[in-house]
């Protein structure tokens, strides 16, 4: 296995509007192809009337996939806190402005596949309040403007009774107990097949 910094193209200049590689990562090199190791936070954002807010995805390389609704958030960049990572991911994901960031309530190890790259990534998931107001320009990656099909402020009850697929997966098994603020430790969320 080697470990280098990843391809080495313009596309992974930060000033390039459709970089390829979040530059938080680390890439890993091995028989396998490539795997993007980086740490990531999302966010249970909740407006005023108590509605969560989750963006609508789909992979744009496996149509097969079906879609899903999942947590604003991302990789967080070099000298960036879990904290502002959120901020800057809700900025621009869904245009929300105002958000007021709280405590972390989750942790998961996510590994999957998205856009034909590997991820294998440590996610923080905070609590956090808005107005649910949306302004600004979106400023998506390539991969995301591909896959994002919009956003929603869900109704948590609604949302309990979907059978929609979500991201993380055990979002709603664990979303009432964040809701209600049980534990002050972040529990780990990670998907059961992963935690063998």
């Amino acid at each position: 296995m080697k470990l280098f910094p990843g391809p080495s193209t313009s596309m992974n200049d930060p000033r390039h509007p459709h970089r390829l590689r979040p530059k938080s990562s680390r890439c890993i090199v091995d028989a396998m192809g490539f795997v993007l190791k980086r740490s990531a936070s999302r966010v249970l954002c909740f407006n005023g009337e108590g509605q969560l807010l989750l963006i609508r995805a789909s992979d744009p390389a496996d149509r097969a996939k079906p879609s899903w609704w999942e947590l604003p958030g991302g990789g967080i960049e070099p000298g960036e806190s879990p904290q502002d990572a959120i901020v800057r991911e809700l900025r621009e994901e869904a245009g929300v402005i105002d958000a007021t960031i709280g405590r972390c309530v989750w942790t998961q190890h996510a590994q999957f596949t998205f856009a034909g790259w590997e991820f294998d990534q440590h996610e923080r998931i905070y609590l956090a309040t808005s107005s649910g107001a949306i302004a600004g320009t979106l400023r998506l990656e390539a991969f995301e403007t591909l896959a994002f099909e919009g956003i929603k402020w869900w109704n948590v009850d609604e949302l309990l009774t979907s059978n929609e697929p979500t991201v993380p997966p055990r979002l709603v098994e664990f979303l009432p107990a964040a809701i209600s603020g049980d534990g002050s430790e972040p529990v780990d969320i990670t998907p059961l097949e992963s935690n063998g």
